[in-house]
């Protein structure tokens, strides 16, 4: 058993040979040969990634190379915080190269295909496993993911979508804030009415994490006034710019874009870390309240000298 991967630039009878004796896939190379000798195989190579399963015939083998039976792959997209990162994985997983694929990202004329720009292109990427073929071209797999953000986007979910007054694109884009302040699922929905209420206030939304995509460092543990200073003529940074930014700052799970269509009714407008560092936070509907949550965080952080 192994996996013999054909590439579209390199269909010819050495690849072909060479995958099938380096992965010892077969016990007489010699009579698969012949067989694609005497049938005319060498000359419509079909490119793509086929797994030869344990036992299967040499026969069996033949027929699925020739017509190009190609086995599906499971592409499993999880958080990603670039369209570069994507792109890189992408391109690890399958034949396209990440520079094509990352190249419609990024011409405008791709994007407005499916009704966006080349800054929130990335809402169209559902968290997800996707079967798809090693081979699928860049426009053939954006294609796949339009279509299944199209199925995410249910009429439950529009429904609650309108309730709380965000485009698609904004849910999106807004959930990908919230991923990136937290990883407790049950408490997302708080942290997503707290953004809700500084909206609907016309507040900065003063999000630190869109402070670290603006400078792309994810690294920081701590954002604070240089930082903010640093970062303040980026669009992205919503400290410096009321609403949300012109794009996601993540890929945000599914769980991430039900607690914002799910987000709480509350009164809160500020939240931070709690000082045990549990991962979790502390709310608070006035700013004395949150200058005392966050004076603990930061006397918290002091006593192990983060930075």
């Amino acid at each position: 058993s192994g996996t013999i991967l054909i590439p579209g630039n390199d269909a010819t009878r050495s690849r072909v040979m060479s995958e099938l004796m380096e992965k010892n896939i077969l016990t007489c190379p010699a009579l698969f040969a012949k067989l694609a000798d005497v049938t005319g195989y060498w000359d419509r190579v079909r490119p793509g990634r086929y797994t030869v399963e344990k036992g299967s015939s040499l026969l069996q083998l033949f027929r699925d190379l020739r017509n190009g039976r190609q086995t599906p792959l499971d592409l499993v997209i999880r958080k990603f915080r670039t369209r570069e990162d994507l792109a890189g994985y992408v391109g690890r997983q399958m034949e396209m190269d990440s520079s094509s694929f990352i190249s419609f990202f990024n011409d405008a004329d791709s994007t407005r295909i499916f009704g966006l720009d080349t800054n929130n292109i990335l809402t169209i990427v559902i968290p997800n496993t996707y079967e798809i073929y090693w081979t699928t071209p860049p426009p053939k797999l954006i294609r796949r993911l339009y279509d299944e953000r199209n199925r995410f986007w249910n009429k439950d979910r529009e429904a609650k979508r309108t309730m709380i007054g965000l485009t698609r694109e904004e849910t999106y884009i807004l959930a990908s804030i919230v991923e990136e302040e937290s990883n407790k699922n049950d408490e997302k929905p708080t942290i997503a009415s707290v953004y809700l209420n500084r909206l609907k206030k016309g507040m900065t939304l003063s999000a630190d994490p869109t402070v670290k995509f603006a400078l792309r460092d994810f690294k920081l543990k701590r954002v604070t006034i240089p930082h903010i200073r640093a970062a303040s003529s980026s669009p992205y940074s919503t400290y410096s710019h009321k609403g949300l930014p012109p794009g996601p700052i993540c890929t945000p799970s599914i769980q991430t874009l039900d607690a914002v269509l799910n987000a709480e009714r509350t009164d809160y407008i500020f939240f931070c870390a709690r000082a045990d560092f549990s991962g979790y936070h502390s709310f608070a509907t006035n700013e004395e309240e949150h200058f005392r949550n966050a004076r603990a965080y930061q006397r918290a952080l002091d006593s192990l000298r983060i930075k």
